[in-house]
């Protein structure tokens, strides 16, 4: 009777770390895309931007990635954009990291220390959700 309960407590115990696993990999980490167009493009300012970026955007919590870097000129194909200069790539482990991150100071200060050269900012904002 005693290995029966003990082996009942264990398969329970079993299911509900198995629920509470699938229950957190159900909720979506958020893809955070920045696509900057500068107003003076040349080497030296996607330097300072991307820069700037690591300086600031990098290291936040809740950040699971984060990339920063200018656009691959080499990629040249019909359905490539060439409209942008430099990218920021973030994913957030969940939507609270990305909205701490949106008030954050030290992106606010980003912001403000950058926006004067920037022609456009278009960001894209997805729900993702890991492979392994």
């Amino acid at each position: 009777m005693r290995s029966l309960l003990t082996m009942a407590l264990l398969a329970t115990t079993l299911l509900a770390s198995s629920l509470a696993t699938s229950l957190q990999a159900a909720e979506p980490q958020i893809g955070h895309m920045v696509f900057f167009t500068l107003k003076d493009n040349t080497p030296e300012t996607r330097k300072t931007l991307i820069d700037a970026c690591n300086k600031y955007l990098s290291k936040h919590e809740g950040t699971v990635y984060y990339s920063a870097g200018a656009r691959g000129e080499e990629f040249a194909r019909e359905v490539n954009d060439q409209t942008f200069d430099v990218a920021l790539h973030l994913v957030f482990k969940d939507k609270a990291a990305h909205d701490l991150y949106a008030t954050h100071p030290r992106h606010l200060k980003f912001i403000e220390e950058c926006k004067a050269n920037w022609k456009t900012v278009r960001v894209f904002d997805s729900l993702v959700t890991p492979v392994e």
